[in-house]
């Protein structure tokens, strides 16, 4: 075994509250090392001698707060890395929109629920540890091109798979809905080769490529925060409108991505593109008033339109904060009255044909 496997990551905890430095580290200690450190300026003399894992970082502290802290950060090449959680009891979509555009990672709200919080770190620092290692493999791709490719496909897809799977673990009710709506989009597309339709379009996709890419449909969640995404009743208007925007969100962060690849290969461009479609145009309706840009008929990407049957078939059966699963006649019933105005009526006539293959899917996840 890896003796580096063993050590604990190092986490620091910075914030000025006593009670949240007490709860936080007994919390975090059994499972990692963690330093408590109660202000920014007290941080920056901490990083001198030892560099964490991870920063959880309170966004309001007196002399300098989380934002400046965090503007510090990202200004030096020694401390940049390094991932930080903002942790903060505002309930300010604008002030958290304005932390992740800053560099943060992600928010997590005080006082803080401990199963959340331990999840959370988990899956953000697995994230990072498969990125890393993803970029080992890539720095020796030029002598290993051949035996390594497809262990680089596979690492990338691991980490696209955590990535979508933190963003799923904010909404325990729809465990599994990545993994059906990745066996949904399959069952489409085998019957649309059977049927020929968009058959030279659906040619000149790579299959793995689009299935994976499928995984990051919702990754713009990640900025919308708790209060919204697990309320369990009917969202208020003001509320339903930051929903939406995870659309949008996902766009950028797809497009962040790109951006880090300067010269990437044609499969990550292929990648990057199908999970950008898809994220962007899922919740777009066939007459035009879906959001988020309004388009109508055939405009809307074939990936969006694809996504939007999944989706919304597996929305309808499952359990979520606001609603009981129906069963999945009615859902069937309810997604053939949306013919024409919120689907493709090519594609729902397909859904039709094999909408108890979707039925088997549902029942055995």
């Amino acid at each position: 075994m890896n003796a580096k496997a063993l050590v604990p990551a190092k986490i620091v905890l910075v914030d000025d509250d006593v009670t949240s430095l007490a709860l936080g580290k007994s919390i975090l200690a059994p499972k990692y090392d963690i330093i408590t450190i109660p202000s920014g300026e007290k941080l920056f003399v901490f990083l001198e001698k030892a560099q964490p894992d991870l920063i959880l970082l309170d966004v309001e502290m007196p002399g300098m707060n989380g934002y400046e802290v965090l503007k510090k950060l990202k200004a030096s090449p020694k401390y940049a890395g390094i991932p930080v959680i903002f942790l903060t009891s505002r309930a300010d979509p604008a002030s958290e929109l304005e932390g992740l555009k800053l560099g943060a990672i992600d928010y997590i709200s005080k006082p803080f629920s401990p199963p959340l919080l331990l999840k959370r770190i988990e899956l953000h620092l697995l994230v990072e540890t498969q990125t890393k290692r993803l970029w080992e493999f890539n720095n020796n791709l030029q002598h290993l091109v051949k035996e390594k490719t497809k262990a680089v496909l596979d690492m990338q897809n691991s980490v696209v798979k955590t990535v979508a799977n933190l963003v799923e673990y904010r909404d325990e009710v729809t465990g599994g809905h990545i993994e059906r709506v990745h066996a949904y989009l399959e069952i489409l597309l085998d019957v649309m080769a059977a049927q020929k339709l968009h058959l030279g379009e659906i040619e000149g996709w790579d299959r793995d490529f689009f299935l994976q890419s499928s995984q990051l449909h919702d990754v713009g969640k990640i900025f919308i925060r708790d209060s919204i995404l697990l309320k369990p009743g009917k969202l208020t208007g003001e509320e339903l409108s930051v929903m939406k925007k995870h659309t949008v969100f996902g766009v950028q962060i797809i497009e962040e991505i790109e951006k880090s690849i300067p010269i990437g290969p044609r499969s990550a461009s292929s990648f990057l593109t199908h999970a950008k479609l898809i994220a962007g145009t899922h919740h777009e309706r066939w007459d035009g008033t879906g959001y988020p840009y309004g388009l109508a008929g055939a405009t809307i990407p074939l990936e969006g339109r694809l996504m939007a049957i999944a989706d919304v078939y597996d929305a309808l059966v499952s359990v979520r904060p606001y609603k009981a699963p129906l069963p999945h006649e009615q859902a069937v019933q309810i997604i053939a009255e949306g013919t024409g105005t919120q689907f493709d009526p090519d594609l729902i006539g397909l859904f039709c044909l094999v909408s108890d293959k979707f039925k088997r899917v549902a029942q055995k996840n």
